[in-house]
């Protein structure tokens, strides 16, 4: 099973319907096949998700956020984890939009190492 548990996660890619940039940083935490993070940055003044960890560690998950329009934006996600060369965590995303536009994107967020923020 694939720890997820205190990892901090960093946006590399997103499609143009996202709000999620490099600014953004996740802080994921686990219990067990349950993850859940808070996030923030560029775009997104708070935001938080919830998942189930699924057979080889995809997540399941639901996330919802305020952005710096002041709208709650929410949406859920699928997210396949790549463990890199280094040990590193990547997680290959597709998402949808459940409110506003209800559209459709891909993301990749990677784990990031030593950022305090």
């Amino acid at each position: 099973m694939l720890n997820y548990h205190k990892k901090i996660f960093q946006s590399v890619s997103n499609t143009a319907n996202g709000e999620v940039s490099e600014q953004t940083l996740f802080h994921y935490f686990q219990e067990g096949t349950i993850v859940w993070a808070e996030y923030a940055g560029g775009a997104i003044m708070k935001g938080f998700l919830i998942a189930r960890m699924l057979e080889n560690g995809v997540l399941d998950m639901r996330y919802e956020h305020i952005n710096k329009e002041g709208e709650l934006m929410t949406g859920k996600c699928c997210s396949r984890p790549e463990v890199l060369a280094d040990g590193r965590i990547r997680l290959h995303e597709k998402w949808q939009w459940t409110s506003g536009d209800l559209s459709s994107g891909e993301s990749v967020v990677e784990e990031i190492i030593n950022k305090t923020s």
